[in-house]
């Protein structure tokens, strides 16, 4: 129980509070079950972390609790939440079981090389713009969520544990800009793109490679080099983008 209470008290910051701010008012249930599954397979909610009571959540997310209700059985039924009755009980996150490598490369195959690209260009451009806000805006204190997660990146000894830290990585990027709109783009963009990573992050080398330039994209976004940070971000998702489009090909 400790242990949960400080995983969320460490992850605790602006990507967190992106995912509890008021949904869209068009297609609430659906709206709050993205929100929340996206959140849970990112890792932003931890695993066995327990989300807040009923009332309090529905009043986060400014929603009914028969909304809110309805998105949390739907989240059940998707393996991403646990109810338990009594003293104790409440909503849990159940993080799911890490996909086979076989059923991703059936999801790769769906995806054409142009709407990969397509995909890509507007990943690069939130990333991007992303980065320059961070530069601009924020504080060098104000990176430790980053840190963390670049750290977690470099320690991540499978493909599947990689591809999440890496989407929390650009997930946390944007909410370093301090927009809850590009952080909401940033969880969706991963939602499409995240599990395929699994694909091209199990080399060592491109992962120490990717480690690398977070690294200095992290430093660019301390020293305040907006255009440089942009570039960064720009190139790595531009380079994740070429491999998966490259073995798409060979599908």
């Amino acid at each position: 129980m400790h242990k949960v209470v400080a995983v969320k008290q460490n992850r605790d910051g602006a990507a967190r509070r992106a995912v509890f701010a008021p949904v869209d008012t068009r297609a609430r249930v659906e709206t709050v079950v993205r929100r929340l599954g996206d959140a849970i397979e990112l890792g932003l909610l931890a695993d066995g972390e327990q989300l807040p009571g009923e009332a309090e959540l529905a009043g986060q997310l400014g929603v009914s609790t028969v909304t809110l209700r309805e998105a949390l059985m739907a989240l059940r039924q998707q393996g991403l939440v646990t109810t338990r009755r009594g003293r104790g009980g409440g909503s849990f996150v159940s993080l799911p079981a890490d996909p086979a490598e076989e059923r991703i490369r059936q999801r790769l195959a769906g995806w054409s090389t142009e709407e990969l690209r397509d995909l890509g260009d507007h990943w690069a451009a939130v990333s991007g713009a992303a980065a320059r806000l961070a530069a601009e805006r924020t504080e060098p204190d104000d990176l430790q969520h980053l840190r963390r997660t670049l750290e977690e990146f470099a320690a991540a000894g499978d493909a599947a544990a990689r591809s999440r830290v890496y989407g929390r990585f650009h997930v946390e990027l944007a909410a370093a800009a301090q927009s809850a709109r590009l952080t909401r783009e940033q969880i969706a963009l991963q939602t499409e793109v995240g599990a395929l990573l699994c694909l091209v992050l199990g080399d060592d080398a491109y992962r120490e490679e990717v480690a690398a330039r977070h690294r200095s994209l992290v430093h660019a976004v301390q020293d305040g080099s907006r255009d440089a940070a942009r570039e960064l971000a720009e190139r790595c998702v531009q380079e994740s983008t070429a491999r998966l489009i490259a073995l798409r090909v060979t599908l």
